[in-house]
């Protein structure tokens, strides 16, 4: 007998995963990353300790955090609300690397030495949110029922 998983087997076992819980697994974290990048993009305006820990905002319509922070929070929120994921997602994930590449990737090249970590998260969950939609308990759900009818 051997250890190693076949690619067989992993199918097998994502096959016999129920589909409710799959479901819910990634509700569950689509939420919990919408309130984040939500939170995120709060951040912009002094709210949570702001962008320096002290509460201070960036300047109204400072270029690139401002409209950062106000895409942060709108498409956190429609994240989270599961409304309109994928374009909120697909938007999330492009500022979200365009913030490490303009941001942290000059610091330095890898994300644990240019504080980049975060950034290359919230991409990469983002743009798994757009391929694989919202999950459950979302709104688009509501809306593709509604639009079916």
């Amino acid at each position: 007998m051997s250890n190693t998983t076949t690619r067989e087997d992993t199918r097998t076992t994502l096959r016999s995963t129920p589909h409710r819980l799959q479901a819910g697994v990634l509700a569950a974290t689509r939420i919990v990353v919408g309130f984040l990048f939500l939170c995120h993009g709060l951040q912009g305006f002094g709210v949570f300790g702001g962008v320096d820990g002290a509460g201070t905002g960036l300047p109204f319509g400072s270029w690139p955090g401002w409209y950062a922070s106000v895409i942060e929070m709108v498409a956190g929120a429609l994240v989270l609300f599961g409304l309109f994921t994928r374009p909120a997602a697909v938007l999330s994930s492009g500022v979200m690397a365009y913030a490490y590449f303009t941001v942290h990737q000059p610091v330095a090249l890898l994300p644990l030495q240019n504080m980049g970590e975060q950034a290359a998260l919230f991409s990469w969950i983002f743009l798994l949110l757009a391929v694989i939609g919202p999950g459950a308990f979302a709104l688009d759900n509501l809306r593709r029922r509604a639009a079916a009818d």
